[in-house]
């Protein structure tokens, strides 16, 4: 049993993310001063750089391309510099 509890609390229903319906914060008394939308907005920072979604099948393949051509073009680098060095 909870006895003579007064906190704010803000609740986010919108929380970008299929996996979570909502997010509640529980605000410190030092900040209960603050403004609703101030209090809201470090709250949405907070929960997306809290929150890591899954990556999606079209996210992971595009990662792997990339990562692909990144290589791809470091070995094309360094055959051409080995070619001009050792020409």
């Amino acid at each position: 049993m909870v006895k003579g509890v007064n906190k704010q609390v803000l609740e986010i229903h919108e929380t970008g993310c299929d996996c979570f319906e909502r997010a509640i914060f529980f605000v410190k008394p030092e900040y209960s001063g603050e403004s609703d939308g101030k209090l809201k907005n470090t709250a949405l920072k907070t929960l997306k750089s809290s929150v890591s979604l899954p990556k999606t099948k079209k996210q992971k393949v595009k990662s792997r391309l990339i990562t692909v051509l990144e290589m791809a073009a470091s070995a094309g680098a360094g055959a051409i510099i080995s070619a001009i060095i050792f020409h």
